[in-house]
């Protein structure tokens, strides 16, 4: 493997700062600051056994994956791209080669979604890998869409299919065979796609309330969004978008696919709350799964199950 150093100077080549930002190669980088914008921060950590397996996910997907997770934030706030920052903990043993391949895969989806790498940290680590992402975004002043604006009256709302990267992991942790749907789903997992143009036009419209997006489940996501708005919800799991190539899969391996929908999570689609008058002109394609109403808990219509979604602890 490089040097510290030489491996450092090889991304800040890899990555170069946009005009006017002074980002790898020095202490700091240098962001100059807009009036009336508002300033967006998440970070995120990986860790290899944890979120990932490295017998299975390839440098390159984990790449994408690492930074597409972290930009999904900046997405479920409504806000525009600013940069990110990576830290890396690297085994001592890990190839150069896939080192080079897990930067590809991060400059790709950067240069795809006009989010710059601005700087990080290396250092080594005993065993195994950890991945520490910090992203910027910004936001007109006071427009940024959070999770506690949800109204009564409200519709409940979804972009895209749901469940499609829970099934593609159940592929991967069965190891089934690659049938015609299969690698469809392990995309979705490994090189999700995530919202940020919807959620820049989703922001600008004064009839959305409330928006997150769904990393662990509608089940537990949508949770966050009634604790933080004192509000509860009533959701159609018959209005749950689905893929066809969900269907097939759960067909094939008796799985039910609301359960991996609303439990499964890593979809990174937005969950976002709008007034009934705004919702016909919206200018995303989404699906309505529900209401919001007077309470602080959820029913979900069409089964007598609590679908809870994923926890960390």
């Amino acid at each position: 493997m490089k040097g510290e150093f030489e491996f450092i100077e090889g991304i800040r080549t890899m990555f170069p700062s946009p005009e006017g930002v002074r980002g790898i190669g020095d202490d700091c980088a240098v962001i100059p600051q807009v009036q009336g914008q508002d300033t967006l921060v998440s970070t995120d950590m990986l860790v290899e056994g944890s979120h990932f397996l490295m017998e299975d996910i390839s440098p390159y997907q984990l790449g994408w994956k690492s930074a597409a997770s972290n930009f999904s934030d900046i997405a479920a706030m409504g806000g525009e791209p600013v940069g990110s920052f990576l830290a890396v903990a690297l085994p001592k043993d890990l190839p150069e080669a896939w080192l080079d391949e897990f930067l590809k895969g991060y400059r790709d989806i950067s240069n795809e979604y006009s989010f710059p790498l601005l700087g990080g940290d290396t250092t080594s680590s005993p065993d195994r890998l950890c991945i520490c992402v910090t992203v910027l975004g910004k936001a007109p002043e006071g427009r940024s869409v959070t999770r506690s604006g949800a109204q009564a009256g409200d519709l409940v709302c979804v972009t895209g299919t749901l469940g499609d990267s829970a099934a593609g992991l159940q592929a991967i942790l069965k190891e089934v065979s690659r049938t015609e749907e299969v690698p469809y789903l392990i995309d979705r997992h490994y090189l999700p796609t995530p919202r940020v143009g919807e959620g820049r036009i989703l922001a600008a419209d004064m009839g959305v309330h409330s928006m997150m997006d769904i990393s662990d489940g509608v089940g537990s996501d949508l949770r966050h969004i009634l604790e933080e708005s004192r509000v509860g919800a009533e959701i159609d799991i018959r209005n749950i978008p689905l893929s066809c190539q969900l269907r097939t899969f759960c067909q094939r391996h008796g799985l039910d696919p609301v359960e991996l929908a609303l439990c499964g999570g890593e979809d990174y689609e937005l969950l976002f709350t709008v007034a009934p008058e705004a919702e016909p002109s919206l200018e995303v394609e989404h699906t309505v799964i529900g209401r919001i109403v007077e309470g602080c808990s959820v029913r979900w219509t069409g089964s007598d199950k609590d679908y809870m979604g994923f926890r960390h602890f």
